[in-house]
Parts: C-alpha cells; sequence; structure tokens
C-alpha cells in the first residue's frame, strides 16, 4: 500500500490533513502512527506539529517557508511514497510500555458496578477483563493530554452515561463506548467511571506535559485503595 492511498487536503492556510480511513481501527490508526514517524524523521522545514488521530494526521506548518502550500503536499507524498511498509502498511509506531497503576471500583471507580450489570460480568470480571487488554494511545484529544485508547475488550464496550458529570476527578479511567480512556484533569465527561490512577498525567510545565503520548502502550495494573493513596502521597 502506497504514501498516495492517504487524501490530503488544506486546513486554511498553515496546515494540512491526511486522511487515512474514516473508522476507528486499529491498522488504520497505526498507518498513521508509521506516517506521523516517517514524517518527523523527515524533520520537514517549517513544520511544527504533527499531530496523529484516529484516522487522520494533521501536519502544521509555516507558511513563510511554505507559500505554495501544494510543495509541501508533494514533499508529503514523496515522503510516504517512498517508504510505504513504514508509513502505510501497520508497522508498530513504537514500543514504549507505561504501567498506569490503578484503583478500581469504590469512590475511585463509582461505575464499575453499573458496567458489570450492563455487560452481565461480574466487578472482578470487568477488573480482568480491562486490565488483559492490550492498549496503544490512539491520539489526544477533547482536553490537553486526554489520551483515548485502542485496545478494549469488545464485551466491555457500554454506552456513555446520559447525563454527564460536570466534575471527573483527574487520573480517572473510564469506558465511553467501544473506547476507554484516562481523565488527565478534573473535566466534565459522561463515560462511565471504573477506576482512577494515582499518577500525575498532565503538567504543563513538563516537556511534553502529557505523559500518555500518541503511539505509547498501556499496561493497566489493579491496586487496592491503601496503594492508591500512598502513591497520591508520593505523586502530589
Amino acid at each position: 500500500m502506497s504514501g498516495t492511498d492517504c487524501a490530503i487536503e488544506p486546513l486554511g492556510e498553515t496546515a494540512l490533513l491526511l486522511r487515512f480511513g474514516s473508522v476507528i481501527d486499529r491498522a488504520l490508526n497505526d498507518r498513521v502512527h508509521a506516517a506521523a514517524a516517517t514524517l518527523r524523521a523527515a524533520a520537514l522545514p517549517g513544520v511544527e506539529d504533527i499531530a496523529p488521530a484516529y484516522a487522520s494526521l494533521l501536519l502544521r506548518f509555516d507558511p513563510r517557508c511554505w507559500p505554495d502550500a501544494l510543495r509541501l503536499v508533494g514533499a508529503v507524498r514523496a515522503l510516504l511514497e517512498r517508504a510505504p511498509v513504514a508509513a502505510c502498511d501497520g508497522e508498530p509506531a513504537g514500543t514504549a510500555v507505561i504501567d498506569l497503576p490503578v484503583c478500581y471500583g469504590g469512590e475511585h471507580g463509582p461505575d464499575l458496578a453499573e458496567v458489570a450489570a450492563l455487560t452481565g460480568f461480574t466487578s472482578s470480571e470487568v477488573i480482568t477483563r480491562h486490565v488483559a487488554g492490550d492498549y496503544r494511545v490512539a491520539m489526544l484529544g477533547f482536553a490537553p493530554g486526554f489520551a483515548y485508547l485502542l485496545g478494549l475488550d469488545a464485551a466491555l464496550a457500554v454506552a456513555r452515561l446520559a447525563a454527564p458529570r460536570l466534575r471527573v476527578p483527574a487520573g480517572s479511567v473510564a469506558i465511553g463506548g467501544a473506547q476507554t480512556g484516562v481523565y488527565p484533569s478534573v473535566l466534565p465527561g459522561g463515560w462511565r467511571l471504573i477506576g482512577r490512577t494515582p499518577l500525575r498525567l498532565f503538567d504543563a510545565a513538563q516537556a511534553p506535559p502529557a505523559r500518555l503520548t500518541p503511539g505509547l502502550r498501556v499496561c493497566f495494573r489493579a491496586i487496592d485503595a491503601a496503594t492508591f493513596a500512598a502513591l497520591s502521597e508520593h505523586a502530589a
């Protein structure tokens, strides 16, 4: 599959959008991350940001370096064409893995019992299935540092809440439809909360500010309330 199999369209005068498809699919997201890796490695002059999504890739550039955006389109296509396997055939974006300790249920996961009831599992089975997932950060969105993860067991998919919460605690691990995600800060949200990590996931003073970055693999690990409290003190 070649680099010309993605559609490239302008977004105003300072950005391009590369579209690889229109569905949430791991193989498709692999192509997006591999293309991002190819373009980052090329270090094209004037390219300021490369942001992957589920099935597309945003490329922001300085128009002073590329007054004719069509030239940049051509350069991008040429790079992806020269690296067809890496850019478009699902090469892994990387092997870095982050361990996320999570206290499931109780005050940290107030929706766990309801998720269990909706899926037909016990709460323990929901935890076991959630921990067993092979997750990868597909994209960041909704709010700074909010990680959308691919790899949720399809049997755990549940509808979002009918009425979103106005305040979701930072570190909350949640399920929304066929997706799982982690709230990096206190935010409103309608996903079902099954647990919470004590780790600090977003700090604007750090580089990068988000602990979970696109392409990173994530491993959830169940912990008890006492361990959560101890790790929270260390993270503060």
